[in-house]
């Protein structure tokens, strides 16, 4: 089966409209084969299924999320966390890097958050979260060992994981604005990293 690039694009326009509206469980193949002028079949031959579909519609915006947030650990990984201090302002670039990146593919981020159930991505916050706690977990230890006499509140650490995430869904959900969400995250993070050095360790007892 020949289908052109433009053909598949119109493909998956037509399904990101129709996971946008009706979720992944309620979007229906047919439908969406018929607005992009193909056939079921064309599905299954280029895609497998529905799942295959929902992935393709978000798998390009979901892996430039996942390597900004690897290259920002890969970052915090070479930095001497030992020194750290502290000062408003100096994670402004990270905010504006993933603020923009997740606006510049709001739909396909509204999808993953609202519209996921009954794929493979339902569970993506708690996958991210995960995926920070592994990457704060050698930023944390380095900054135990760094002070003496502490070890990692790994409850803690992971609540924070929890509380990023949540700021940026709440950010997505109820800020429509780019330039606005930007200004909004700032502050967010500022308390947040603030709050994660001052409460990420405990008295090793």
């Amino acid at each position: 089966m020949s289908v052109t690039n433009e053909s598949r694009e119109r493909l998956l326009e037509c399904a990101k409209k129709e996971f946008l509206e009706k979720g992944f469980a309620k979007a229906s193949l047919r439908s969406i084969c018929s607005q992009a002028g193909f056939t079921t079949g064309a599905v299954y031959f280029l895609f497998k299924d529905k799942n295959g579909l929902f992935e393709a519609v978000v798998s390009g915006p979901l892996g430039e999320l996942m390597q900004l947030m690897q290259s920002h650990f890969a970052q915090e990984e070479h930095s001497d966390i030992s020194a750290y201090s502290h000062v408003s302002g100096d994670h402004d670039f990270f905010a504006d890097e993933m603020v923009t990146l997740l606006y510049s593919h709001y739909d396909e981020m509204m999808i993953l958050l609202e519209k996921s159930q009954g794929s493979q991505f339902e569970n993506l916050p708690d996958r991210v979260v995960e995926m920070l706690d592994r990457g704060y977990a050698k930023s944390a230890q380095a900054y135990a060992d760094a002070v003496g006499g502490k070890r990692v509140n790994k409850y803690m650490m992971h609540w924070f994981s929890h509380i990023q995430v949540d700021a940026f869904i709440h950010l997505l959900t109820h800020e429509s604005d780019m330039q606005k969400a930007k200004e909004k995250i700032k502050p967010v993070l500022d308390m947040l990293v603030k709050s994660w050095v001052e409460f990420i360790l405990e008295d090793d007892k």
